[in-house]
């Protein structure tokens, strides 16, 4: 049976460095939907056993918000990664707040197996970013434990050989596959990151294109992306205006009898009806995260 898409917001998805104690203390106030608290790309090889320290203490301690906890762990085949997911899981056991581990490079369900084991109970995310992933995207996604996926398009472009285009014309085989695997199982699914951080207009025009495509978000490198992405992920006051005037017109052709209504010219269906529930939960999740 598929999973249900969980309301929670994943629109703006943040890397914090695992060893930088500053920036874990202001990500606490950073308006993103959830952190990747990451021991992985941004933490220097003699800094791994301290930022592995450092993140199980502040995640005992520190209270998050709403915010999704997200852990990234080294991966298994290297010197960190089972010392990682072993430390959290004693973490777990003494009090920390994890909500999902993120595996990198993950290729196939094997790869979330090992980790799966090593820390029971807790959801499973998984980085996209080999090709092999994106030929095995749907296994994947069917892994019993998995709650979402990440697409690494730096890392796919680079075993991809690819150049960086505007359209990203050279990910869409694999941002597509992925987004039939998750939405085929029920995951979430956030896009990868845009590297030029202060390019405003570049940011806007990619995350529009995820949104476009169905991605519940974007992960972001920098707290300067995240009102765009958020503004982006989110629906719009005219969506929500027009969401509930489709649900209310159809109530009220469902109740003389007809199986369609007529909202601004358009036919309006059951499957219509559905989408505009999930917009306004989508609207109603974001409400509830910022409080």
């Amino acid at each position: 049976m598929v999973a249900a898409l969980r309301p929670r917001p994943y629109r703006s998805v943040l890397y914090i460095p695992g060893s930088k104690e500053r920036a874990l203390d202001k990500a606490r106030e950073l308006d993103c939907d959830a952190i990747i608290f990451d021991l992985e790309d941004a933490v220097a090889p003699d800094e791994k056993a301290n930022a592995r320290a450092l993140l199980a203490r502040v995640l005992a301690e520190a209270d998050f918000g709403g915010r999704a906890r997200i852990v990234r762990v080294n991966g298994l085949d290297t010197d960190w990664g089972r010392e990682d997911a072993i430390a959290l899981a004693a973490a777990i056991r003494a009090g920390a707040m994890v909500d999902a581990i993120l595996v990198p490079k993950v290729s196939s369900p094997a790869d979330l197996d090992t980790v799966a084991a090593l820390v029971p109970d807790i959801p499973l995310w998984a980085m996209m970013e080999t090709a092999l992933g994106m030929l095995n995207a749907a296994a994947i996604a069917a892994h019993p434990r998995l709650e979402g996926m990440v697409m690494g398009t730096n890392d796919l472009a680079r075993e991809l050989g690819s150049r960086f285009r505007q359209d990203r014309l050279a990910m869409q085989a694999g941002l597509g596959l992925c987004l039939l695997a998750a939405r085929a199982y029920g995951r979430i699914i956030v896009d990868g990151v845009y590297n030029a951080f202060k390019d405003e207009a570049g940011l806007m025009a990619e995350c529009e294109q995820g949104r476009d495509m169905g991605f519940d978000g974007k992960t972001l490198i920098h707290p300067a992306q995240l009102a765009i992405a958020n503004a982006a992920f989110a629906p719009s006051e005219a969506e929500i205006d027009l969401a509930r005037r489709q649900i209310a017109a159809f109530e009220e052709a469902k109740a003389a009898g007809q199986g369609v209504a007529v909202v601004d010219g358009r036919i309006v269906e059951n499957l219509h009806v559905a989408t505009a529930r999930q917009a306004l939960a989508r609207a109603e999740a974001i409400a509830e995260r910022a409080k």
